[in-house]
């Protein structure tokens, strides 16, 4: 949980990096950022005099991050510490580390990265802060949080009524802040009861790199603490989708291969679990996920077509489908790699070994020489060219939905990678599919306890995407899709009354 003054994880981040968990208030056997890496910096060098002043109250890892960026955006620090002498050596040598009481003399905004419940412990220095901004970076753990009615910087306002209280920063972790907003999320909610308060912090956050977002007034102090609390929102749904298709597949090729054989033929195939049937079970649910990250688009296009306009709402369902399409795709390579590593470990299995010395053993027997069948040789060729293909394919479109990546390309650059090649993705991996099942689903042996071979179930969905997606590249759908994307509308969609037309229409009525 990111706390401020501790080793937080990384809020809001694509990759998040390891932080050195360390203790508060300059209890750390090793600082988070070195005092020789800081010093080699020359963006990181001696502001002037003349730099605008910042105080910050605290000495954790938090504050020490805080320290370095801000002295890189040119503003001249200030740290306020219970130990001065033992956490000098923790911060840029640029800032000035001092007593608290010093330090909350000059600066007009000051930073209070301690814990909640060291807040009190400030209460002495409330005479020195009497008109100036404190900034509250702290976050609550989950516990905390339901504790609490009042937000932390609600609290540190009461304590404070003198002072003008903003909650910001909470969101950004200390690897972000060490590292640069380049790594992480751009975004710092900032809310407060004072407007011009908000902007002087806002400024403060442009000056540093990042974007800050008005939340509006101190009572959102306590959605904005939530933020950090929230474990990866977007993916809960997505992740349920794949588990449930994962059971869903696994039960079914149990049945089919472990089962079936056991009960009808007496074989004992039990030891396919662990690895043949999570083989085949993985790229069924990669291929499926896959076919879900269009199929919204598809249903979008048709009910912007049945409507004929494009300024309806979409259902909540749909439109809570198309906005979690990122992390299906994620999920769907990520189902694809496994895959493609399980099925390299395949020939390195025992069971694998005793299938080729039991086939040798029977070709010796039959006094067979040659085995050699040209229509699977090929199958197996085109199968395999064509599923590296789809996975590399797969792995272009996992690598620009990274933030880092897609903010350097243009948006037609964006769409054609997510949306033509994606859509070049689904076909090979159809057709990845249909090489692996060739003539298997005319085979009446292929139907174990009368159900069909698993590759069927997986062509369902993706084949109507394909089909829909081919009909929609019609010139009479796709140039009417283009106008209503483009603002035209139907007659039935929306009328317009004029104040004249409705004036001659009561006229024309009395007569």
């Amino acid at each position: 949980m990111s706390r401020t003054g501790a080793s937080d994880p990384c809020v809001g981040q694509t990759l998040c990096q390891p932080v050195v968990a360390t203790k508060m208030s300059g209890e750390m056997d090793k600082p988070l950022i070195s005092r020789r890496m800081v010093d080699s910096d020359s963006s990181l060098a001696e502001t002037p005099s003349e730099a605008p002043k910042v105080g910050i109250l605290g000495s954790g890892d938090f504050a020490r991050s805080l320290a370095t960026r801000l002295v890189g955006a040119g503003f001249s620090v200030v740290v306020g510490s219970r130990n001065p002498k033992r956490t000098v050596g923790l911060f840029p040598s640029a800032a000035q580390v001092t007593f608290q009481e010093d330090a909350v003399a000059s600066p007009e905004v000051i930073f209070v990265a301690v814990f909640r419940e060291h807040y009190s412990s400030l209460c002495g220095l409330s005479d020195q802060l009497g008109g100036k901004i404190l900034v509250d970076v702290s976050n609550p753990t989950e516990q905390e949080h339901l504790q609490h009615r009042e937000s932390n910087a609600e609290y540190l306002a009461s304590l404070f009524p003198t002072c003008t209280v903003v909650k910001a920063f909470n969101v950004v972790s200390a690897w972000t802040l060490q590292a640069g907003p380049r790594d992480g999320n751009r975004q710092v909610p900032i809310c407060s009861d004072q407007p011009e308060a908000k902007r002087t912090v806002s400024d403060l956050a442009h000056a540093m790199g990042f974007t800050p977002v008005d939340m509006g007034s101190l009572a959102s102090a306590r959605e904005v603490e939530a933020m950090p609390l929230r474990l990866l929102p977007g993916w809960k749904v997505p992740t349920i989708l794949a588990l449930g298709l994962f059971i869903f597949f696994y039960v079914y090729n149990f049945v089919r291969d472990v089962l079936q054989p056991y009960v009808q033929e007496g074989k004992n195939k039990f030891y396919k679990l662990p690895l043949s049937v999570v083989n085949t079970t993985l790229p069924c649910v990669a291929y499926v996920l896959l076919s879900l990250v269009y199929l919204p688009g598809v249903l979008a296009a048709t009910l912007q077509l049945w409507r004929g306009t494009k300024y309806r709402r979409f259902p909540d369902w749909l439109d809570h489908w198309l906005q979690h399409r990122k992390q299906i795709g994620l999920l769907s390579f990520f189902c694809a790699s496994l895959h493609a590593v399980y099925s390299v470990c395949l020939p390195v299995r025992h069971s694998y070994r005793y299938d080729l010395v039991n086939l040798a053993i029977k070709q010796v027997l039959t006094n067979k020489s040659h085995l050699w069948v040209e229509e699977n040789v090929w199958r197996m060729e085109i199968y395999l060219s064509l599923g590296v293909l789809a996975l590399g394919t797969l792995s272009l479109l996992a690598v620009t939905s990274l933030p880092s990546i897609a903010n350097s390309l243009s948006w037609r650059e964006f769409s054609f990678v997510q949306s033509s090649l994606g859509f070049v993705a689904l076909v090979l991996s159809t057709l990845h599919t249909l090489t692996y099942g060739w003539t298997r689903a005319f085979e009446e042996s292929r139907y174990k306890f009368y159900l069909p071979p698993t590759f069927t179930l997986t062509l369902l969905v993706p084949c109507v995407v394909i089909l829909a997606k081919s009909l929609f590249l019609l010139p009479c759908l796709s140039r009417r899709l283009a106008k209503i994307r483009r603002g035209w509308e139907k007659d039935s969609a929306v009328k317009f009354t004029l104040p004249m037309d409705h004036t001659r229409a009561q006229k024309t009525s009395h007569v």
